[in-house]
This record gives C-alpha cells, sequence and structure tokens, in this order.
C-alpha cells in the first residue's frame, strides 16, 4: 500500500461518483472543456450535472450557441501580441480556425454537444440570477435544459459530487 494519503488502491466505481461542472464562460473556446469532461464523465457512468451561469449561459441559448466565438483580448495565453489580438477581424480570423481545427478532429459542435450530454443521462440546469441579469426566458434556451435553478439549488441537487468550476 503506498505511503501517499490520498493513493488508493483500486479506482472507485464510476457508478457511484458524481461530478457537478459549473460552465461560467461562453467562448467558442472556453465551452469545450466543460462539454468534453462532462462527456468523458457520463461515457465512463459518472453521473455528471453542468450549471450554466454567467457567459456560459450563451453555450445554451438557442440564438447563441451557434455563433460562440474565440476572443483573444485579454487572454494571457493568446499565441497573439496583445496589440495583434485585438485588431479588427482578428476575433472572426480565430474563430474560424478553431471551427476548422474542431472539424478536423471531428469534434461535434457545441449544440450537438448538449444534446448528446443530455441524451446520455447529463443533467443540465441553466443559473437563474443569470437568466434575470440577462433578460432570458426559459422559452429562450435549448429544450435539453432541466430547469432554471438558483446556485443553491445545484448545490443541494449535487450534494457529494465533485465539484469543478470552469
Amino acid at each position: 500500500m503506498s505511503t501517499f494519503p490520498f493513493a488508493r488502491d483500486e479506482a472507485p466505481d464510476p457508478a457511484k461518483r458524481r461530478i457537478a461542472l459549473i460552465c461560467a464562460k461562453g467562448g467558442l473556446d472556453e465551452c469545450y472543456p466543460v462539454l468534453i469532461m462532462a462527456n468523458a464523465a457520463r461515457m465512463t457512468g459518472i453521473g455528471t450535472s453542468v450549471f450554466f451561469t454567467f457567459y456560459g449561459l450563451d453555450v445554451v441559448t438557442e440564438a447563441r450557441v451557434e455563433h460562440l466565438h474565440v476572443n483573444l483580448v485579454g487572454n494571457p495565453t493568446s499565441p497573439l501580441p496583445p496589440a495583434l489580438a485585438g485588431l479588427p477581424g482578428m476575433g472572426s480570423l480565430t474563430t474560424s480556425f478553431m471551427r476548422k481545427k474542431l472539424e478536423e478532429l471531428d469534434l461535434p459542435g457545441p449544440r450537438e454537444m448538449i444534446e448528446m450530454l443530455s441524451d446520455s443521462g447529463c443533467e443540465l440546469y441553466a443559473c437563474e440570477l443569470a437568466m434575470r441579469m440577462f433578460e432570458r426566458t426559459p422559452e429562450d434556451l435549448l429544450p435539453q435544459i432541466r430547469a432554471v435553478i438558483t446556485a443553491t439549488d445545484f448545490f443541494e441537487k449535487t450534494a457529494g459530487a465533485d465539484i469543478i468550476f470552469v
């Protein structure tokens, strides 16, 4: 047995594990980590919930999901110098580049990822406060959203889950 205090002799049963992801960013490049992690969790049998809040709400908003873009301005890991990142057309160029790369990798778009997650049993929720802030109604959301709930409701629904804020 390992002396490392967190080491386990055997992997935990995925059917007993739960993960709760919080998607707070709505950029094309920013939503994929949440969607991919949620999909990987579901594929391994881990119970999964995703809470879309603030700009992450765009990922599940019907009028916005097809128009997510990459924003390089203010991104400290951008491959472009800040002076170039803010030039007109750079956002469109990088968004096109990313969409092409995602297609080459055969990754579905955000809408299809949301559909796949819902079909796999992932629980998808929208943040009530963000809905009010951005003046959205439940009718504005993709049909896969299970409910509009508060942050408190989300934590109650996911009690005992590993929580990851992205």
